[in-house]
């Protein structure tokens, strides 16, 4: 029984492959599908081809005997990503980005870090070569970029579970950078350690603080292990690794346990199951995003002490029929009690409306400052 059973999964494995080299063929062809659109002007999206395809896609999952609900879904996947590749691409070519180079991204932790995954994920497919740079600190990436030693940074600015992430909203606030992208990352938190060992076993947890805010449900069930905040997911993984402890335990991703040759003990221990970081991607200067890409635009805003001012700031937007996405706050600097709002909007600033909404949001606010348009991910 056994033979037969690995006779199967042998057979699965080599589907599997065939599979991949099928997508990866695909997607060799959606490369020259952007490449004649980018030379033609034509539009990115064909919506009367995708429905037509996912007809024909339907109709084949029922002769073939598939759901047609799973072949539906997985090739809806696949039509985001396609799309996701020719937005990039067409941003790129009308910012004058040279697609095929080297590229240089800093972010904060080290391989294996979601940031990493993050920076791999919105640039591999566009660049022959994503160097990848890791740094201790928000601030020591975003500094990289201001230095030019990168070409982009990577940060995480919120997560579904732990809330907004601060030093991001500071540097972005404060810094001359200029949000040009944005990648949202499903996020399962592993606990691992150096050796298969029980639960029960475990005395001591290292992960980064959003990390450990994500998982508090699943912490709490371990009254006797000790809990304690590290400089990252991926940098906590490598840390047990080096002890060599096996009382010892991580709370990262997957890919870090693989990457050091860990153990995971428990997978997927986020309180919410459906656990997404949002990252943007800072650059030095700001990039046009095409009127045909849905855009999503970043702004900072400071409104007076006057009763009602905030309010008569945000029926600006109402009035202009721009919708909002996010409102978040944030203390400002040497200045008690005062605050700067961070709004994402729904809207492209190269939109005469848009446009027209933030002029006159900019004439009635102490201070407006874009942070940048960019394509929204689509989900």
């Amino acid at each position: 029984m056994a033979d037969n059973l690995d006779s199967i999964r042998k057979k699965l494995d080599d589907i599997d492959r065939t599979i991949l080299k099928a997508l990866a063929q695909r997607q060799g062809l959606v490369k020259e599908v952007s490449e004649l659109k980018l030379k033609k002007a034509k539009g990115i999206r064909d919506l009367e081809r995708e429905e037509q395809l996912l007809n024909r896609i339907r109709d084949l999952a029922h002769e073939v005997g598939l759901d047609r609900y799973y072949a539906e879904h997985l090739f809806r996947e696949i039509i985001t990503n396609s799309v996701r590749f020719q937005t990039h691409s067409l941003v790129d070519h009308q910012n004058e980005k040279a697609d095929g180079d080297l590229i240089r991204v800093s972010y904060q932790g080290t391989d294996g870090a979601y940031s990493h995954l993050a920076a791999s994920r919105h640039f591999s497919e566009r660049y022959a070569k994503v160097d990848a740079i890791g740094y201790d600190t928000f601030q020591q990436a975003a500094q990289a970029l201001m230095e030019k030693k990168v070409d982009y940074a990577i940060l995480p600015i919120e997560n579904t579970t732990g809330g907004s992430i601060n030093d991001t909203y500071d540097i972005v606030g404060n810094e001359n950078v200029h949000i040009v992208g944005e990648e949202i990352l499903k996020v399962v938190h592993c606990l691992m350690s150096v050796e298969p060992v029980e639960l029960s076993k475990i005395r001591r947890i290292l992960s980064h603080p959003q990390a450990i805010a994500q998982c508090t449900s699943f912490l709490s069930r371990l009254p006797r292990c000790k809990v304690e905040s590290y400089l990252d997911t991926a940098m906590s993984a490598k840390k047990i690794l080096e002890d060599g402890d096996i009382s010892q335990a991580a709370i990262a991703g997957a890919h870090a346990a693989d990457l050091y040759g860990l153990h995971v003990i428990e997978s997927d221990i986020a309180n919410q199951r459906e656990n997404y970081t949002r990252f943007v991607v800072p650059a030095r200067e700001p990039v046009k995003v095409d009127t045909q890409i849905p855009a999503k635009t970043s702004l900072m805003m400071v409104t007076s002490n006057e009763e009602g001012s905030l309010i008569e700031c945000l029926n600006i937007l109402h009035d202009h029929k721009i919708n909002m996405a996010k409102l978040e706050s944030r203390p400002r600097m040497n200045e008690p009690f005062r605050y700067s709002f961070y709004l994402d909007i729904h809207g492209n600033i190269e939109d005469e409306e848009v446009a027209n909404g933030l002029k006159e949001l900019g004439a009635k606010a102490e201070e407006l400052k874009i942070l940048g348009s960019y394509p929204k991910q689509e989900s």
